[in-house]
């Protein structure tokens, strides 16, 4: 029989939950324990709605109040010195890692955050020296298992890894020059053991141990640290099953099939092109083989037939008992439930699978590699060709216009007619700038009467006019700041924006918005990633309006502002039937538009934000021949995405943070 399983389930709850709790506690208006009450409901509406949905493996050990790897760093002891001593409580500690604490005489800042691998997702970076002193604080792993036997749940444990933990952290200042934190893994692993040996004797027959690190190349440097660390667990442990993704094992999955493992996860989603190797590699073992082939990292509704091509394969290869139908990765990459979403049309409903729904799915293909005969497997597999059928015909019949467009780029359109010497010249006399400018990065902040006000328009409690009223007012208010403190070249403060990429996608064709499709990005931080659905296209100027009259308020230069198309595509749940090059030409060409819209309005600089590169392992090789000025700029370049006008301006400014 084939099982089923989910490797994680969105903490947030299906009403943001959590956030508000959260949010409560740090206002003072929950306690301590009235968080923990939401908490454990929450986690206990998870853990039942996966059971109802037919899943055999149903992960615990997975829910944080506001980082996973910050609960690991706080239940392992590794709590730099700047956070203690406060006479803080634990979960106060915990907090003021994450976010900073500056209340009662205490003032300390928040711990890095980074991204966690190539996902939207943000973790707590943890701090390590020669002193740390791991001990087992808390066993959080057991503490949920044990909530969830109470509730006649019976779980898999989720615990990330050793050698991913060490991998991902970094020396503290005052640790010796050379340090490597991976070099205390012989320090870690009794804290491992220990915990680990608690589980089987409560009673957990497995454990999910994530080491997501093992699809990097780095990983390769750690194959020592690997089989020590697995050596020892294994024998103390329940059965570990090793869990990999975002991404392909390659060479790794040389000194990974011979670790002393009971299974082994892999993501088909990113790269169903491993399988055949790693079927090859696992064979002679006795390793079981999770399949991760509904994708943990997006929003549409798995292919079945596909799905199913994949887990006949490694049934035929090594027997149903030692293959498991799985998510690519943890589901909190994705929204809770579909049934929240009522403004979606049919036909647009049909089309995603949001978690619950995505849980659904592996218990269903799981059930028809089983051989089921239940007439509900049969019905969701027939209504799911259908579905599936249905959104390939949408997606050959989309904007045939746009699509044209794209495939005439040719390579001089790559190119501005004017050499970068010409266009320096006249853009210091067009912009009169000092040799040094001074600017400010864009947005201003977003206050509670902004907030207020776009609020009002969306209940229509105020009129169009009415709100134009009050964004101009608005801009005149930071022009006049920023004249006044003496910057040169002026931006608008972006006070109509609700956010950087929704902004500019709800002003866009080819994309649809959900009501509460919510996805954590970092602690109680929430957002709402657009879908790109179709063909993209830019129906009309998008910023013109603002930036022109903003312009029009002052003799200072002013800056036109706009998100790149790396950024929109990587925050949002792109497109799984066309490649992300398309995808992502689509929308320069949309923003090129833009660009050359600014440039007839008068606007002689555009200021293009594109975080999203750096979440690529390599920004350089994305930036290719720019030249960088400093770390946050590239002055009148280029991105292959950024062909706009071959004029001397506007001047470009591409933005990194």
């Amino acid at each position: 029989m084939v099982a089923s399983s989910v490797l994680g389930f969105p903490r947030i709850g299906a009403n943001r939950e959590v956030k508000k709790a959260v949010e409560g506690y740090w206002a003072g208006k929950l306690s301590a324990d009235e968080l923990t009450k939401v908490a454990l409901e929450v986690k206990k509406t998870n853990w039942t709605s996966l059971k109802q949905r037919g899943v055999d493996l149903i992960p615990s050990g997975d829910f944080s109040l506001y980082d996973h790897v910050l609960d690991h760093s706080a239940a392992f002891n590794v709590i730099p010195k700047r956070y203690l001593g406060h006479n803080l409580s634990p979960l106060d500690v915990y907090f003021a890692m994450g976010r900073g604490r500056q209340a009662d005489g205490v003032d300390v800042p928040a711990s890095e955050m980074k991204k966690w691998f190539d996902s939207n997702y943000h973790f707590v970076v943890p701090e390590f020296s020669e002193e740390t002193d791991f001990k087992l604080v808390f066993n959080k792993a057991l503490e949920e298992f044990t909530e969830a036997k109470n509730i006649g749940v019976t779980t898999r444990p989720v615990v990330l890894g050793p050698v991913t933990f060490l991998a991902l952290g970094k020396a503290t200042k005052d640790a010796k020059a050379g340090f490597r934190p991976v070099s205390l893994l012989p320090k870690l692993l009794p804290v491992y053991k220990q915990l680990l040996a608690d589980l089987k004797a409560a009673g957990a027959e497995s454990v999910q141990i994530d080491e997501p690190i093992l699809v990097l190349d780095v990983a390769a440097t750690y194959e020592k640290e690997f089989i020590t660390a697995y050596s020892e667990l294994a024998p103390v442990s329940p059965k570990l099953v090793l869990a990999t993704y975002y991404g392909r094992l390659d060479s790794n999955l040389t000194f990974v099939a011979k670790l002393p493992i009971a299974g082994l996860h892999i993501d088909l989603d990113r790269a169903p092109a491993q399988l055949d190797q790693v079927i090859a590699a696992v064979k002679p073992s006795n390793i079981i083989l999770s399949l991760g082939v509904v994708s943990g990292r997006n929003i549409w509704k798995s292919d079945f037939q596909a799905a199913l091509k994949l887990g006949q394969k490694a049934v035929e290869a090594i027997g149903a008992e030692r293959v498991i139908i799985a998510t690519s990765s943890s589901l909190l990459h994705t929204p809770v439930t579909l049934a929240a979403e009522k403004k979606l049309t049919p036909e647009q409903q049909d089309w995603f699978s949001f978690a619950l729904e995505k849980a659904s799915e592996v218990s269903t293909i799981a059930s028809v590699l089983s051989g089921s005969q239940d007439a509900k497997v049969t019905e969701a597999l027939e209504a799911n060709k259908v579905s599936i059928a249905k959104r390939r015909e949408f997606e050959r019949t989309s904007d045939d216009a746009v699509r044209k467009r794209v495939a005439a780029i040719t390579p001089e359109m790559l190119e501005r007619k004017s050499p970068f010497a010409v266009r320096k010249e006249i853009q210091v006399k067009q912009l009169g700038l000092p040799k040094f400018p001074t600017t400010t990065i864009g947005s201003f902040p977003q206050t509670q009467e902004i907030r207020t006000a776009r609020a009002k328009l969306g209940k229509k409690e105020i009129t169009e006019e009415e709100y134009k009223t009050f964004i101009k007012k608005e801009i005149e208010s930071v022009v006049r700041i920023q004249e006044k403190i003496g910057l040169d070249l002026l931006v608008h403060g972006e006070p109509e924006r609700n956010d950087m990429v929704q902004y500019f996608g709800e002003r866009l064709h080819g994309f649809v918005f959900t009501q509460n499709g919510w996805v954590q990005s970092y602690g109680s931080r929430y957002v709402r990633p657009p879908i790109i659905v179709s063909d993209v296209s830019r129906p009309g100027p998008i910023t013109v309006e603002w930036s022109s009259y903003a312009q029009s308020v002052t003799q200072k230069p002013m800056k036109g502002m706009l998100t790149g198309p790396v950024t929109i595509l990587n925050w949002s749940f792109p497109r799984a039937d066309v490649s992300r090059e398309i995808q992502c030409k689509q929308l320069a060409l949309a923003l090129r538009d833009e660009v050359v819209d600014l440039e007839k309005a008068g606007i002689k600089a555009v200021q293009v934000d594109e975080p999203a590169l750096r979440e690529a392992s390599s920004p350089q090789a994305r930036l290719g021949r720019l030249p960088l000025l400093g770390s946050s700029f590239v002055q009148d370049r280029h991105c292959w995405c950024y062909r706009c006008s071959p004029n001397p301006l506007p001047l470009l400014l591409l933005r990194l943070w």
